[in-house]
């Protein structure tokens, strides 16, 4: 019997195996903001990973108001190139594949949306050399879109989509729903739910063979922490706070040396908004305002001009804050009210903060010997260029003096050489 029951055991525990073994996966990483640099490694390694796995596939669940070209571009390559068939799955319902976003589920094996969200306004928005967004003239505009607008193009007939609707989502910044871009052939399906994408997947064509995904085994395949922590920097508002703690840091070290916190505080910070500033689009008279904002409040602080640079530090920083990210691509925009609390909490730092500490540099000194000069005081004892005795500040000095002073009579305080005082007789002045 108990042969029987073992073999019986063995041969579940066997077919639960083969079960496991036959039973497909699905690799699957979440996608939600500003496409980037953190963005394309994020997706990279997670087709790599998918591929190791010997995943049926990949569904990158989508959604983004745009992103970088060069990261896009590095994307969709990585997407031609990938081993696994890539599905671009733009969700949940309410999400948006604007910008980037569009290239992206274009350039997809399979380009799936769930109910009630978009896609579309893929305008293209001109980038400087590091990054800083710039007008561009009628000529160079014009480059940027035809551009941008064969690419997506080629990405479209690559995949066998809609390329003139795509050409129009450049040209005109066309914008559609989730059931329209069916009807329009710009997507493949719509989907409800992760779930409902693999039953729907299961027996399409990808790589030259049918999808098996009913019933797959989903794997989350998460972020790095190298890369979660330079998605978050990776953000105007975390960019813009880099900017102030920068700028709060090292003005707050240089009106208050020795403080050695703020300073040190100060130049991390700037340090990291010089390396995203590289890659975030920054407009070059955004800073320049601001700079001048602060050369306002440092000078108003050494000039009687009862605040009238203050007054203009505060204009110019809140133009300069204000244009600091002002840009076509929501991604890149930066709330009004960021840059209201900013503008406030600044003013209040220079005039209470840093004016305090540099204001506090140009006080008499109120500590150490150099406060005892000009005191008056009873002599202990009698002094006379031999010696004497003084009592000041709750001790005894030794004391010298040209002139002969008795015990008790008034003695000031003329100079400090070493811990001996030098004194004369204070004598009483009458009108």
């Amino acid at each position: 019997m108990k042969f029987f029951t073992s073999i019986l055991v063995a041969g579940l525990f066997f077919s639960t195996a083969a079960l496991r073994a036959a039973s497909p996966n699905v690799g699957l990483i979440e996608i939600d903001g500003a496409i980037g640099p953190a963005t394309a490694t994020y997706i990279s390694r997670g087709i790599d990973v998918a591929a190791k796995q010997n995943d049926a596939c990949l569904i990158v669940q989508l959604d983004t108001p745009g992103g970088l070209l060069d990261s896009t571009k590095e994307i969709v390559e990585k997407f031609y190139a990938s081993p696994v068939p890539v599905v671009v799955y733009v969700a949940p319902s309410g999400a948006n594949a604007g910008s980037a976003g569009t290239f992206i589920t274009m350039a997809a094996d399979i380009a799936a949306m769930a109910p009630h969200t978009s896609i579309g306004a893929a305008h293209p928005v001109s980038m400087g050399p590091t990054g800083s967004s710039e007008q561009p003239d009628g000529v160079m505009k014009q480059k940027l879109e035809n551009f941008a607008s064969s690419y997506i193009e080629a990405i479209a007939e690559k995949r066998g989509r809609n390329a003139e609707w795509a050409k129009s989502a450049v040209r005109e910044s066309a914008s559609i729903t989730a059931e329209k871009a069916l009807s329009l052939n710009v997507v493949d399906l719509i989907a409800d739910s992760v779930p409902d994408l693999l039953e729907k997947l299961d027996g399409r064509e990808a790589h030259g063979r049918k999808l098996k995904t009913a019933g797959a085994t989903i794997i989350k395949i998460p972020m790095a922490v190298r890369e979660k922590v330079f998605q978050a920097l990776w953000r105007p508002e975390v960019m813009f706070l880099l900017m102030l703690v920068a700028m709060y840091g090292i003005i707050g070290e240089i009106t208050n040396p020795g403080a050695i916190l703020p300073g040190i505080a100060g130049a991390i910070a700037l340090i990291l908004f010089l390396y995203m500033s590289t890659i975030l689009p920054i407009s070059a008279a955004g800073i320049a305002l601001i700079v001048l904002a602060i050369i306002l409040f440092v000078v108003d602080v050494y000039s009687p001009t009862h605040g009238v640079l203050t007054a203009g530090g505060v204009v110019a920083f809140f133009l300069g804050a204000l244009m600091l990210f002002q840009h076509s691509d929501p991604a890149f925009q930066l709330s009004l009210w960021y840059v209201i609390i900013a503008t406030v909490v600044t003013a209040l730092f220079f005039i209470f903060v840093a004016g305090a500490g540099v204001r506090a540099q140009f006080l008499p000194v109120r500590a150490g010997k150099e406060t005892m000069i000009g005191k008056v005081v009873p002599a202990l004892e009698r002094i006379s260029s031999n010696g004497g005795k003084v009592f000041i500040e709750g001790e005894i000095w030794n004391a010298v003096s040209d002139e002969i002073i008795e015990k008790d009579q008034p003695a000031e305080v003329v100079a400090v050489e070493g811990l001996t005082l030098k004194v004369k007789p204070k004598r009483q002045e009458f009108l």
